[in-house]
């Protein structure tokens, strides 16, 4: 009995060792995926059932924010906004395929091409960044991180199912590809961020040119037209999606795409606050806060909803590439260390990006609501960063996410759509699920 006891001791102290030990190698090279779950005593059959039951909260649940239509197609709404979105979409698409759900991911892409992309015109490839549950379109221009996941996932979907089951993957992965160089257009009028609702900024007359990727820096626009390409947003950063397109995209552009890469680590080296490790929403190329129009301090520059995913983006590079290991882990421990000082269980959701809290006026409203708040979607990206950690705290982390409830607010507040969908993220992440999806006969 006693060795029995002794021996169970060694194994949760080896567990708890193991856990500390971040990976020096990525997927790419190793095809290989932690499960930080259970190295740190979780058991596999609570995992897998976790991991369950946290996509179908999102895709059949009573909160689900997937609904199909007819017999062929489907969407994902963020349903406290009314509409659906290429973040979303291709979120749900990129989440079907690492989940072998290619029914769901194949009603997404139908549901894309036919409403979303434009099949023709000056952004023929591109994909409305915003449309009505109906297929109407709330704004024609794109938003980037759109294309870069649809991108993705077609090209995982290739590798995984082929191209022979009804949808060409590669050939419509290839097509966006194609689509998103240096193009010339004419813009319309009152366009702003190019038709990106919600912005202003002053619109050039006459040709302009349209891309997804900036031709001088190689790094992802906010918008591809309109105002928004003359800067960008660090959560669009994903090095490794650019490692995918350069294995299996076969569109002749491998050395591009493999520099994107490299730009784009050296980019979050500039948009991480050296202390904090906070990032803004957007910045400029060279990483530098953007100015407010008129002199005023311009919210965007604070770390917000879109720059929650910064710490999983940064997470999934290291885990496949691990290309930029000793800065990303010592990140992913600034950044741990900074929302550890402000409370595991009380951080909130919005600071500015020396780590103070934002004014009135600064703070982002979100489904009718202006509060900060301790969001679950946050406390799945710190505690997917846990990847990448050494320190003892990075256990919290992990610990918080399993324990949190996905539940309304007091006030009755409640985001099924963007915490949901970050929070399966981060449970994929953590579990050794999200992973780099190989042709088959490799």
């Amino acid at each position: 009995m006693k060795k029995i006891i002794l021996f169970s001791v060694f194994m949760l102290f080896s567990m708890n060792i193991l856990a500390q030990k971040p990976w020096t190698k990525g997927a790419f090279e190793t095809r290989q995926y932690r499960n930080l779950f259970v190295e740190m005593g979780y058991q596999p059959e609570a995992v897998e059932a976790k991991l369950k039951e946290v996509f179908n909260d999102v895709f059949r649940g009573p909160n689900k924010v997937y609904f199909e239509v007819g017999d062929t197609m489907g969407y994902v709404s963020d349903v406290k906004n009314h509409d659906a979105r290429t973040e979303g979409m291709s979120y749900g698409m990129m989440i079907a395929v690492q989940m072998g759900e290619k029914d769901i991911f194949d009603r997404l892409w139908r549901w894309s091409k036919r409403y979303m992309q434009h099949q023709s015109g000056s952004r023929e490839g591109y994909f409305a960044w915003s449309c009505k549950t109906d297929g109407t379109r709330n704004a024609q221009g794109a938003a980037s991180d759109g294309e870069l996941y649809y991108i993705t996932a077609l090209l995982f979907a290739s590798n995984k199912w082929g191209n022979n089951t009804g949808i060409n993957y590669k050939a419509e992965a290839q097509h966006i590809l194609n689509s998103i160089q240096p193009r010339e257009y004419e813009p319309e009028q009152r366009q702003g961020f190019g038709g990106f609702g919600g912005f202003g900024g002053q619109q050039q007359s006459g040709p302009q040119k349209m891309y997804l990727i900036d031709p001088e820096t190689h790094l992802i626009t906010f918008t591809p037209d309109g105002f928004g390409n003359r800067f960008t947003d660090p959560s669009y950063h994903i090095p490794a999606f650019y490692e995918v397109w350069a294995r299996w995209a076969d569109d002749g552009r491998a050395d591009l795409w493999n520099d994107c890469a490299a730009r784009s680590r050296e980019f979050l080296h500039k948009a991480t606050h050296p202390e904090t490790g906070l990032n803004p929403d957007m910045c400029n190329f060279d990483g530098s806060l953007m100015q407010g129009w008129g002199g005023r301090r311009n919210p965007s520059a604070n770390f917000r909803y879109d720059s929650w995913r910064v710490p999983m983006n940064i997470t999934l590079d290291y885990e496949w590439s691990c290309a930029d290991r000793e800065w990303q882990q010592q990140y992913g421990e600034r950044i741990q260390n900074f929302f550890y000082s402000q409370g595991v269980n009380t951080f909130v959701d919005q600071y500015r990006v020396d780590g103070s809290l934002p004014e009135d006026g600064e703070i982002l409203q979100a489904g009718g609501f202006k509060k900060l708040r301790h969001s679950i979607g946050l406390v799945a990206t710190t505690a997917a960063a846990s990847m990448m950690c050494s320190h003892d705290k990075s256990r919290e982390f992990v610990d918080a996410l399993w324990n949190a409830k996905h539940e309304p607010f007091d006030d009755g507040y409640f985001d099924a759509y963007y915490d949901g969908l970050l929070r399966l993220f981060a449970f994929m992440h953590l579990s050794g699920h999200y992973r780099i999806i190989f042709p088959q006969a490799q």
